[in-house]
């Protein structure tokens, strides 16, 4: 990670650690970066961007530094990061832009950058960009005259996206009682018309965005919220997506939850029983449940592990050929449809598995036992200091050896906030209590908590 961008894009509380400056120099940066690349020195870029309130600031921002580069900005508006992605490959953008901070709340936001493949860009290039914000390479030419940029209206990009995950569906909807949870974020521009086109009976809440409401009390964060919202009305399943769409976690017709590791199960079965996932492998990231692990051994499914963060999902997936992976916390990577996390499609792809299979949700993960799993989230003053604490990993070490092949303990630094996540999973809650807070102690009385 560099000083500014982390393992998803540049994020941080808008004009406090992400300011207009900065996006404005991103903008200037990216304009004259790929300007240098093009016979004619004028680059193409795309931008998309959530609902938060400070979406259209840094908007303006960056078509401002764009087309004081000579760039031409495309905008199409609130829309979902993977919609960014998946028209900048199609369309041979020079890079895209998403202006979102996922699903953190309204106040925070973030840049996320998006390579002409439609993947999350190559830190070389983040690492340019920081140091032109930090004035350590030499200033921008400006564009003048005839060479100065425009910017067009690309609304149309977000209506082909959507065309583009109704050709995916391989049955009709017809008589599913569907619920959706947009979070009052991206996906109100998209899920509901998608789903209504393929003939399900549609219930949408949490799709009235006022800028200030994005991932309050809704969305996939809260997902109890769709898992009442179910069971009151009846419904056959629930989909709940994140502030930028490129996330999604599931409720079944009891109101169970389906979360990233249960989705990648009953994906990774499906798929493999048709002959279609690839090298019969998934890849999951270190924080996937013991469970998930022990249930793939028994399907014959083999799994590798990556660091937290889809961008490294992905980056595992091209390298070997991978078809399936993705995210305890809902972002998962079909790799044949798409290069980056998307909430809509893995609904999409879940709705394919529960009609095909001719059950109901609830009846899809007898075979599948989750580990009870704490996670808590410690703010520290520095995260390797906290980390690497001889007394924290001497505990570490002792849970380890305590818990055996029965659990595990996952000390790790966020890589979007000033936090520490200790998570531990065990065959009870209260050992997975015991064992998380034994440690937070620990960090307590070394002094490293905020």
């Amino acid at each position: 990670m560099g000083k500014y961008f982390g393992t998803d894009g540049f994020r941080g509380e808008a004009n406090v650690d992400l300011t207009v400056e900065h996006a404005y120099k991103i903008g200037r940066f990216l304009g004259f970066y790929y300007g240098n690349q093009k016979t004619d020195g004028r680059a193409r870029i795309v931008i998309g961007k959530d609902t938060r309130r400070s979406s259209y600031m840094f908007e303006y921002s960056l078509v401002a530094g764009l087309t004081a580069s000579g760039a031409d900005a495309y905008l199409m508006h609130v829309t979902p990061t993977p919609s960014v992605s998946y028209i900048t490959k199609i369309d041979e953008f020079d890079c895209g832009i998403m202006i979102s901070a996922s699903h953190n709340p309204f106040y925070d936001n973030g840049i996320k950058i998006i390579n002409g493949n439609g993947a999350k860009m190559d830190a070389s290039v983040e690492n340019q960009i920081e140091a032109y914000i930090d004035g350590l390479t030499d200033e921008i030419p400006l564009a003048t005259k005839e060479n100065i940029g425009r910017t067009v209206d690309y609304a149309s990009g977000r209506n082909r996206y959507i065309g583009y995950l109704m050709t995916l569906a391989t049955r009709s909807f017809k008589n599913m009682r569907v619920g959706l949870d947009c979070a009052n974020g991206a996906s109100s521009t998209v899920a509901r018309y998608v789903f209504e086109a393929l003939g399900a009976k549609v219930y949408v809440i949490n799709a009235e965005p006022d800028g200030t409401n994005i991932n309050e009390h809704c969305g996939s964060t809260h997902i109890e919220v769709l898992q009442k919202y179910v069971t009151e009305k009846g419904l056959d399943i629930g989909f709940a997506y994140d502030g930028d769409a490129d996330r999604c976690m599931a409720v079944d017709d009891q109101g169970n939850i389906i979360d990233g590791d249960k989705i990648l199960y009953m994906c990774g079965k499906y798929l493999k029983q048709k002959g279609e996932l690839t090298n019969d492998t998934v890849v999951t990231t270190v924080m996937s449940n013991i469970g998930l692990y022990k249930a793939f051994d028994r399907c014959g499914i083999k799994y590798e592990k990556t660091a937290v963060g889809d961008k490294y999902v992905y980056e595992n997936m091209i390298t070997n050929g991978h078809s399936l992976g993705g995210e305890q916390s809902g972002h998962i990577i079909f790799s044949k449809f798409a290069t980056t996390g998307d909430g809509v499609l893995t609904s999409l792809k879940i709705m394919e598995v529960v009609l095909e299979s001719k059950q109901r949700a609830s009846d899809l993960f007898h075979d599948l036992k989750i580990y009870p799993q704490l996670l808590v989230n410690v703010k520290v003053k520095s995260k390797p200091e906290a980390k690497d604490d001889p007394d924290v990993q001497k505990k570490v070490a002792e849970i380890t050896e305590a818990l055996g092949e029965d659990g595990r303990i996952l000390l790790r630094e966020s890589g979007t906030e000033p936090v520490i996540r200790v998570m531990v999973e065990a065959k009870t809650d209260e050992l997975c209590n015991q064992y998380v807070y034994q440690v937070v102690d620990v960090l307590k009385a070394n002094g490293h908590c905020i």
